[in-house]
Parts: C-alpha cells; sequence; structure tokens
C-alpha cells in the first residue's frame, strides 16, 4: 500500500497538509517498504480559506491509503476521507517517516486495528466467490 508524509525535510513528519510543499510517497508491504517519489506544490500554500490549493494534493494522493501529517484542517480531512485515503496527525515534529514506516510494517505483519484491517481490505480485489456470491444475491428472488 501507499504511504505518504508532508514533510519539509524527507525526514520528519513536520508538514501541515495545507501548507506543504513537498509530500514523500513510499510503497509498504508486509516485506518491508521503499520510497516511490516526492511530490512537490507550489503555489500561495499558506493562504488560509484558500480550497482551490488542496485539489493537486488530493489528485497527486490518489492510490495513497494514508497520508500523515503535522496538522490538517478539517475540510482537508473530510476531502482526504471522501477519497478513501486516510489522514494521521503525527504526535509531534519530530517523529521520523522511517519510524512510522517500520512500525506500519510490523503492525502488519502482527494484529492490525480495525481500522487498519477495513483499509487493508478495501485495497484487495474481491475474490470469486465474493463476486459470485454477490451476483447470486442480486439474482435471487
Amino acid at each position: 500500500m501507499k504511504i505518504a508524509f508532508a514533510t519539509k525535510d524527507s525526514v520528519h513528519i513536520n508538514a501541515h497538509f495545507g501548507w506543504a510543499s513537498q509530500i514523500d510517497v513510499y510503497n509498504l508491504t508486509l516485506d518491508g517498504y521503499t520510497f516511490l517519489e516526492t511530490l512537490t506544490f507550489g503555489g500561495e500554500l499558506k493562504e488560509d480559506g484558500n480550497e482551490d490549493k488542496l485539489e493537486p494534493k488530493l489528485r497527486a494522493l490518489t492510490g495513497c491509503t494514508i497520508v500523515y501529517v503535522a496538522d490538517i484542517g478539517g475540510s482537508a480531512a473530510a476531502r482526504l476521507i471522501n477519497r478513501r485515503i486516510t489522514p494521521m496527525k503525527s504526535q509531534s515534529e519530530d517523529d521520523e517517516i522511517e519510524a512510522i514506516l517500520g512500525q506500519l510494517m510490523r503492525t502488519l505483519n502482527g494484529n492490525p486495528p480495525p481500522w487498519l484491517r477495513k483499509i487493508l481490505s478495501q485495497d484487495q480485489a474481491p475474490s470469486f466467490e465474493d463476486t459470485y456470491l454477490e451476483t447470486e444475491e442480486e439474482v435471487t428472488v
């Protein structure tokens, strides 16, 4: 799954989502993680109330499962959730990206909490049995 981090230095989760000029994206698997890309954004990012600045970020994060931020406004969080991207606030701006990736990997290999299991199940393609049962339910009178 793809995990994104709002960052100023590619080490810490230390950027507000709306103000972030840089978001680093990683691919996380049960076996490890790899850096994919750095998304960069320009313009008047610190302008409060400018909802238009969010749209390029929302589009760029398509396919991500979680985005970690230092802070996020309610409107931006709602818009992420509507796109099935879970916003997560870091505990502090000293939280390191690689430490969070390691924690997530251990959680995935152990017993993920219900919210993460739900996200993981949404990422998986339905099995033949699931598709067959849904079709059968639609046909059954």
